[in-house]
């Protein structure tokens, strides 16, 4: 445990379901999380990208109270991170209202920019959603997979999202995403004449 008379950033990387994540938090919170890359040393350079300065020690309670909610979504099972406290003072005022909010969408649902945006009413709309999202130091906990492109497709992904794709955690979570159309999709018909042959 650390003191919370001391100042500096401090991480830890974990396993899960899917895979080891990592978290780094400071002493205002948590300052980032990280999902799997696909080895471990990717995980903890990506991490610490933003926490250079950060030092591997056992997590605190309330980097624990984090990890165990982060463990049990990726098993598929609720998690609450009320209790968690984001360290937010790097992240601008708009993403701060869009992290909120996001933070209110519900295990299984999903949303898409265009209806987060027009709750919010930012200039530039859904794109600064997007931006705001695509950005998320704070993934699971701030469930930016919960957002979707127009017509529910599941492709943006955070800068911290490791390798885990977004269909995969909707899938997880118990929420659907559509991969976005390709060439084929547009240009082959919806509706096709039965075989005949």
């Amino acid at each position: 445990m650390i003191p919370s008379s001391m100042t500096g950033r401090w991480y830890t990387v974990f396993d899960t379901s899917v895979g080891r994540c990592g978290i780094a938090w400071g002493p205002h919170g948590i300052v980032g999380v990280q999902l799997p890359a696909e080895r471990e040393i990717e995980t903890r350079r990506r991490l610490l990208r933003k926490s250079p300065e950060a030092r591997e020690v056992s997590p605190t309670a309330e980097a624990c109270v984090a990890i165990d909610g982060i463990v049990a979504l990726l098993r598929g099972q609720p998690a609450d991170f009320a209790d968690v406290t984001l360290d937010i003072r790097e992240v601008s005022p708009f993403a701060r209202r869009v992290y909120d909010y996001v933070r209110t969408i519900l295990r299984g649902e999903t949303m898409t920019y265009n209806e987060v945006a027009d709750r919010l009413k930012p200039p530039g709309a859904p794109h600064a959603v997007a931006q705001a999202l695509s950005q998320n130091p704070f993934p699971l906990i701030v469930p930016c997979h919960r957002v979707l492109e127009a017509g529910g497709y599941a492709d943006r992904m955070s800068v911290n999202s490791g390798s885990i794709s977004k269909r995969r955690l909707l899938s997880i979570d118990g929420a659907g995403g559509k991969s976005s159309q390709t060439l084929f999709d547009v240009l082959l018909p919806v509706a096709r004449p039965p075989f005949q042959g």
